[in-house]
């Protein structure tokens, strides 16, 4: 079987874990990769044994005719992105947040529709193999009927004027943060693990002075089949981990049979009604970012386009968490409790 031939466009911090995945996937190969600052891109080249090495977009797609193109650069470059991989009818991936604004996110996704070409966006989280299991223990009715779920997100790198510099500087400028940027990941998560959200209440604040947005907060989701969720962020204060990136916090999933945890190892306990907590062994591989999360989410895009299995986080389907984004904004903004209005038709 011929491979996927993929083009990646972005050389920044987080690429190295797109291009890590994409080389250990046997079905695929980065071919060429672009980048504004030639010598980084020619860095993760060497570094990945990529062929060709552009600082054009638009010509590396001419002259290298991807299968697929994984889009790894900031969000306000998005829409020029995805415009020139739609002009030429190629399949895309594209990192969130996938716009600045939810305005912006439909017209993207708007462009790729009308051109017919897959939008994917790169949204990773729910790939993470602990989020996984904890998904097949609930459609096995392990937990019995799910009350609630609990994330502590406690990455313990936003302290002092320093915080993200040397990894993601530009955190420090995003004026919408904890959610725009990273509660996103857990939206999508929640929705993986619990359904539709219906309602959604927030209290956002913003720790250090030395950045523009939020950066903790708590927010309470409501779901349409009933349970609860409670994602309480803070990046200033970290928790019991060799990694903290790796799950990036804790979570209690609770239900009428048991209640699931995830520490921040990647292990999983369980303890049923009335018992006592025991260690669930599950196979993960502590590999690449959070447990592989990255190569099982290209995993399952290489899967789709070879006619294999249907795909999730389509531009369009994304939207649906963006619209929970914008009514956890609103709460926090009014003090009430918002409903997710759609984005678009």
């Amino acid at each position: 079987m011929s491979k996927i031939r993929v083009a990646g466009i972005g050389a920044g911090y987080f690429s190295q874990f797109h291009y890590e995945a994409w080389d250990v996937l046997e079905d695929a190969e980065t071919v060429a990769i672009c980048n504004r600052d030639q010598t980084k891109a020619q860095a993760m080249a060497d570094r990945f044994g990529i062929a060709d090495v552009y600082s054009d977009p638009a010509q590396m797609l001419d002259e290298v005719k991807p299968d697929l193109v994984d889009i790894i650069t900031p969000p306000e470059t998005h829409a020029a992105m995805v415009d020139l991989a739609s002009g030429r009818g190629i399949p895309m991936i594209c990192q969130k947040p996938l716009a600045p604004t939810a305005e912006e996110a439909l017209a993207i996704v708007e462009r790729a529709e009308s051109a017919g070409v897959l939008l994917v966006v790169h949204e990773n989280f729910r790939w993470q193999p602990w989020f996984v299991e904890a998904k097949r223990l609930i459609d096995e009715g392990r937990l019995g009927t799910v009350y609630s779920a609990h994330f502590r997100l406690r990455p313990g790198d936003g302290q002092g004027s320093e915080a993200y510099l040397s990894r993601q500087p530009y955190f420090q400028m995003m004026e919408r943060f904890l959610i725009h940027e990273t509660g996103i990941h857990f939206i999508d998560t929640f929705r993986f693990l619990l359904g539709e959200v219906s309602e959604v209440s927030a209290d956002l604040r913003r720790l250090n002075p030395a950045i523009a947005g939020e950066d903790s907060g708590y927010v309470v989701f409501n779901f349409e089949d009933g349970p609860t969720a409670l994602f309480d962020g803070n990046r200033l204060v970290d928790h019991a981990a060799d990694n903290t990136r790796l799950t990036m916090g804790e979570m209690l999933i609770e239900g009428s049979d048991a209640v699931l945890r995830l520490d921040g190892f990647g292990r999983l306990y369980l303890r049923p009604l009335g018992g006592q907590e025991s260690e669930h062994v599950y196979a993960w591989r502590n590999r690449g970012f959070a447990g592989d999360c990255i190569a099982l989410f290209q995993r399952h895009v290489l899967d789709h386009l070879s006619g294999d299995r249907p795909i999730v986080n389509t531009g369009r389907d994304y939207l649906t968490n963006i619209a929970i984004e914008e009514a956890v904004y609103r709460s926090s903004e009014t003090g009430a409790r918002m409903t997710p209005q759609a984005i678009g038709p």
